[in-house]
């Protein structure tokens, strides 16, 4: 089994749940098989995260000044790349 698993007895589960419970909390391991006789009858594992969807998280808390387009170039001119300037 992977190292992260923790393979454990209903009886010994049972007395020691509050402390599993704290251990796969702390990611001290990634999945709790509960076995009865050798055989595999629960398994524990944390709740999985729910990610946000970032398309329009931050709709209406940015707000643009009037008269601001930030479309429009910042600079009026374009500037070109230097000529025969040596590189180090």
């Amino acid at each position: 089994m992977d190292e992260r698993v923790l393979e454990i007895s209903a009886s010994q589960f049972k007395a020691k749940c509050l402390g599993v419970f704290k251990d796969l909390e702390a990611h001290r391991y990634r999945k709790v098989v509960i076995t009865r006789r050798g055989r595999p009858i629960a398994e524990l594992t944390e709740p999985k995260r729910e990610v946000p969807d970032l398309w329009g998280a931050l709709k209406g808390r940015v707000t643009i000044p009037p008269g601001v387009d930030l479309t429009e170039p910042v600079l009026e001119e374009i500037p070109e790349a230097a000529q025969d300037v040596p590189i180090d």
